[in-house]
Order: structure tokens, then sequence, then C-alpha cells
């Protein structure tokens, strides 16, 4: 999410950032708005909560702000064998990664089709074209997060909305690094086959716009 909001404020575009995290957001905020001169609003939510998606929207209607370029890319990953999983833990999984993306669209996109235009960035993961041992709640809703792009790319053609997966392997992130901590094994993975977050943002940006 930091290097897709470095990818987008060196573009030039005014930023909403959206996290749990106040404190992180404006640390980001400011960072990107001394680097780059554009305007950076910090907005922290919950997006698991089932109200939150269209609470946003209704502050940043209230501010007069449209979105014209929507990134969900908020997310969770959760390690081992299903049964070894807490009930809870699935299920926040599913509350973000499919629900509170799904809300986000609900909220943004009838505005972005009214107007006329708009982009939209799904963070999807390599994870999402076959089933995962290990991975299987994650790779399942990244499945669903790929499933549903594809259906709305279809149904948008035509009305000046697009709709991008961006569908990353493993990569150099925090997630992974909390990964790792779980796993001992990921930190002896060959380095070609980490990707760099800066250029996996830069493509995913590419591909949006």
């Amino acid at each position: 999410g930091e290097a897709l909001a470095r990818c987008f404020a060196a573009g030039g575009h005014r930023l909403v950032l959206v996290a749990r995290n106040a404190d992180k957001l404006k640390a980001l905020a400011h960072a990107l708005q001394a680097q780059h001169g554009v305007a950076v609003e910090v907005l922290p939510a919950d997006l698991t909560q089932a109200s939150a998606a269209a609470a946003l929207a209704a502050r940043l209607k209230r501010r007069r702000r449209s979105v014209d370029v929507l990134v969900n890319n908020a997310g969770v990953l959760e390690q081992g064998t299903f049964a070894a999983i807490p009930a809870a833990r699935h299920q926040a999984l599913i509350d973000l990664n499919v629900s509170g993306l799904t809300a986000m669209l609900a909220a943004f996109l009838p505005p972005m089709i009214a107007r006329g235009s708009g982009r939209v960035m799904n963070v999807a993961s390599i994870a999402a074209f076959q089933p995962v041992p290990g991975l299987a709640t994650y790779a399942a809703t990244k499945a669903y997060v790929l499933s549903l792009s594809e259906s709305l790319a279809e149904e948008l053609r035509g009305s000046g909305v697009t709709v991008t997966a961006l569908c990353p392997g493993i990569t150099a992130t925090a997630m992974l690094d909390r990964a790792t901590e779980d796993n001992a094994r990921l930190a002896r993975l060959p380095g070609v086959l980490v990707a760099d977050v800066e250029a996996v943002a830069a493509e995913g940006c590419r591909a949006c716009l």
C-alpha cells in the first residue's frame, strides 16, 4: 500500500490514505507531501467493520472529494493448515479480503459510473489462480477478488470505468516479513523468487491508469 501510494503521488495524484493505524498514515502523508508536493488526506478506518466503507464514502462526499482512482489494497494473510487456524482468524481474512473490498466497491463504483470515468485497482495475488495448501483461506479470498474483478471489467466495458486486478507473486513487504516470522522456510527462498515491492507497485499503477 505504501509503495502504491508513492507511485500515485509521484504521478501528481491527490491522495486519501485509509488504514487502521493513524500514526503510520500521518507519517506517510507528511513524507509524500514533502517529496511530491501533493495534497494527502488521512482517514483512519477499520475496513473489517460492515459500515466502514459507507461511512468513508459519506465523509468524502461531505468534503466534496470525488474518488477518481480506487486502490483496494487492504488485506491480511494467515498461514498454516486450515484446521489449526482458529475460526476467528479465518473470518478475519474473509471480513477484510472479501467483505471489506466488496463494500468499498459498492460505495465508490456507482459515482464513477455516474460520472462516466474512473479507475479501480483490486490487489489480488498469484495465489488467486490455484488452491494453496497452507494458505487455503487466503488463496480462496484472492480467487474471489480476481473473479469479481474480471466480472466487473466486463460489466463496465464502455462505461469509462476500468477495473484492474494486480496479482503479485511473493513480494518483499511487511506481510512477507510477518509470514517469515511464522515460517522460517520462507527466509530460505532464493532472492530471484521475491519481487521488489516498488517494481510491483509501478507495474500495477501503469496497468491501472
